[in-house]
């Protein structure tokens, strides 16, 4: 986990509704996956497995800041459970949601969708 003066200074020029956001995100994220690696790359927050990889072979999400939104991205994306079909993307394998409400964003899938990332390992699909 990156020290918090250093996600402050991320979200320095992030409006407060989506600092709010973001720091939910990160809480969640953490939450389910303690372990995770925290890093800020391509100016975004990214989160992998040290232990299976780098940022993208052991992505498990990344948080990038938008003008109106937060984007949410799993690099694994397209092999996660979504029910609801809340991600979006057509890349081969990487998907986002676009959070733009605190008050209106399904933490709870939100928190499945992390928790299902963390547990997914890409090397299973080689055989």
């Amino acid at each position: 986990m990156l020290p918090f003066h250093q996600v402050e200074n991320f979200l320095k020029f992030t409006p407060q509704p989506l600092q709010e956001i973001v720091l939910e995100l990160r809480n969640i994220i953490f939450s389910v996956a303690p372990d995770t690696v925290e890093v800020i790359r391509w100016g975004e927050l990214s989160y992998f497995h040290e232990g299976r990889g780098g940022i993208v072979s052991a992505g498990i999400c990344q948080i990038g800041i938008e003008k109106d939104h937060v984007r949410l991205a799993f690099i694994h994306g397209a092999f996660l459970p979504d029910p609801h079909s809340l991600l979006l993307g057509t890349q081969k394998a990487k998907r986002y949601v676009e959070i733009s409400s605190y008050e209106d964003a399904p933490w709870d899938y939100f928190k499945k969708l992390i928790a299902a990332s963390a547990k997914f390992d890409p090397r299973a699909l080689i055989g």
